[in-house]
């Protein structure tokens, strides 16, 4: 049997931020069980706790079509229930392992308040930038709507950061899930999906919101991208359209608001990483039998 933990990512309340379950001690689960698993709760991923030769602690983390190298969410949920378990102290710093090499980790304690989880996402990777009205049609919108250039960032993992102009059009956005599958074949894209943003928050307190829609098998909607946050910070500094440190914004139109406090390093033209830091809940806590043959 596996302690698995359920936590929400990137609030300090319960039923906020992004849901994510933690398995520990997942080093002999097969890959296969570790997405069938992910299938079966119905999140857009889980984490699952292994050893590492590399860091401290490692992790992997999966969607229901397989691994993502690196993810916002699970990482900030991961440390939440090391801490929680009783695994890691607040405060402290470490080193993590996940797919896409080794992060380091800060944890701030916070009197009357969840700890505050902080990871230090790589360096960015700039890649191909596409063609605002095609990326507009994908979501029911015009070419009026999408400020700037579309443009591929990955910091780990690779997302399209799509500015908008207004908060409506990005409230407005529908995905057409056919249409983007049908244009990333044409494209050979570089991105896995388009991450929406705009440079206002949803509340007085953001300085950013955004939306990442999803297609099937995936819930049509994720309500906080940490990885997809850091691309758009190191594309966003990178414009000169957002300072240093700010608070990025997500979920709030889906009644599970996300918050993260978001700091870029290195300057504007060589940027050196992107810390990303949220806090974590408990939601429930319990074991999952591994042993027993599984249906793939």
């Amino acid at each position: 049997m596996n302690p698995v933990w359920w936590i929400d990512a990137f609030t300090e309340t319960r039923f906020g931020g992004n849901p994510c379950a933690v398995v520990f001690d997942a080093d002999a689960i097969p890959v296969e069980e570790r997405i069938a698993f992910t299938k079966e709760t119905g999140l857009v991923e889980c984490a699952f706790v292994v050893s590492s030769d590399k860091a401290d602690f490692g992790a992997r983390y999966y969607m229901p079509t397989g691994e993502i190298p690196l993810a916002g969410h699970p990482t900030v949920a991961t440390v939440t229930a090391l801490i929680a378990a009783g695994r890691v102290a607040a405060p402290s710093a470490f080193t993590l392992e996940v797919g896409a090499g080794v992060m380091p980790i800060e944890v701030k304690a916070r009197p009357g308040r969840p700890a505050l989880v902080t990871m230090t996402q790589p360096a960015p990777v700039f890649g191909r930038s596409y063609d605002p009205a095609a990326i507009a049609a994908l979501y029911g919108l015009k070419e009026i709507d999408v400020a700037g250039t579309p443009r591929t960032v990955s910091t780990g993992s690779a997302f399209l950061v799509t500015r908008l102009g207004s908060l409506g059009a990005l409230r407005a956005a529908r995905l057409d899930p056919a249409a983007l599958e049908a244009f990333k074949a044409a494209e050979d894209a570089d991105f896995m999906e388009p991450f929406l943003c705009v440079t206002k928050g949803a509340t007085a307190d953001g300085e950013t919101f955004a939306r990442l829609l999803l297609p099937p098998p995936f819930p049509p909607e994720d309500p906080f991208t940490g990885s997809a946050t850091g691309c758009m910070a190191a594309l966003l500094f990178s414009e000169g359209l957002i300072g240093r440190r700010f608070t990025a914004e997500q979920g709030h139109d889906m009644g599970r608001p996300g918050r993260a406090s978001v700091e870029v390093l290195g300057a504007a033209s060589a940027i050196e990483g992107v810390k990303v830091g949220g806090s974590g809940v408990v939601v429930m806590k319990g074991e999952v039998d591994f042993s027993a043959p599984a249906v793939i």
